[in-house]
């Protein structure tokens, strides 16, 4: 069995969730403030990245994170590029951790038009998937939100996310498929009606052997994405915490049967660089077992 094989076995079969570790340019400063470094700790790009790199190898390496609960991890480009305990990022996950690597390959969000943002344009994409695919990388996950109950505008994002991803199928890897709706927005559940009406019209284009997984902010109302889970062009649904406390967002993800995390603040909440490796470890085994538990109903 190849590894993409292997990997593809445990994503579709295994109990667990997608642990997101892929703070980027825009949002590093945040993520590095909530675990405890503020902006005068580091100067310039270069120094954060490595502030970054360094909470990102202290939670893969820690005894905490295991392939045991947890499936995959979605890493930011520039973590595929560094080491961890002198390995490749992608393949210390694999190799030592058995967590299928994924990759986030949006280069961020476009201004709001039509109530959502698209995603910027993805320069050298190809490029990028061939590296990720000699890295063994499994998949990759791409961004776009929703602000407003607007059929134009959701129909434009789901469309530019499904063109990529069709891309990235061509590729030899499995997209994460991501159209986030706003928690706060005034029309949350009338923009759930309609994502996933165009959802699922994507997905009865593909063909029979191609599978895709989606990224979705928990709905307003359980198990409302029921027929994507089931839909035969899907791998898995995993849902984001878009910004939910984790208690809060384990709850509503615990509502939502096979559905199954891709948490990232809600992961990382309550760490800390401060924090003795003991106390980091206890920390994180707690927030790993509490969204394992939530993903496994």
């Amino acid at each position: 069995m190849s590894i993409f094989d292997d990997q593809l076995a445990k994503v579709r079969q295994a109990p667990g969730f997608i642990a997101a570790l892929d703070q980027s340019g825009g949002s590093t400063p945040k993520a590095l403030k909530l675990y405890g470094v503020n902006e005068n700790e580091y100067q310039g790009d270069e120094q954060m990245f490595d502030m970054v790199h360094r909470m990102r190898e202290r939670i893969v390496t820690s005894r905490a994170f295991d392939g045991k609960r947890i499936l995959g991890a979605i890493l930011f480009e520039n973590t595929l590029d560094r080491d961890i305990s002198g390995k490749n990022s992608a393949a210390f996950l694999w190799q030592d951790k058995h967590v299928a690597p994924f990759l986030k390959v949006d280069k961020g969000l476009a201004d709001e038009h039509d109530g959502v943002q698209l995603m910027k344009p993805i320069p050298g994409l190809d490029e990028l998937l061939a590296k990720a695919k000699q890295r063994d990388v499994f998949g990759t996950k791409m961004r776009s939100v929703i602000k407003r109950a607007n059929a134009d505008g959701i129909k434009a994002i789901t469309a530019q996310q499904f063109e990529i991803g069709k891309q990235i199928l061509a590729a030899g890897l499995v997209p994460i498929i991501e159209p986030e709706i706003d928690i706060n927005s005034p029309d949350k559940s009338d923009c759930e009606t309609l994502l996933k009406a165009q959802i699922l019209e994507q997905l009865d284009s593909l063909p029979d052997n191609q599978q895709v997984m989606l990224k979705l902010t928990l709905p307003e109302q359980a198990n409302f994405y029921k027929d994507l889970i089931e839909h035969p062009n899907i791998l898995r649904v995993v849902a984001l915490s878009g910004g939910y406390k984790r208690d809060d967002a384990n709850r509503r993800l615990a509502e939502n049967q096979q559905m199954i995390a891709s948490f990232s603040r809600a992961l990382t909440e309550g760490l800390s660089a401060k924090q003795s490796d003991e106390d980091f470890d206890n920390s994180l085994d707690s927030s790993i077992e509490s969204i394992y538990r939530a993903s496994i109903t």
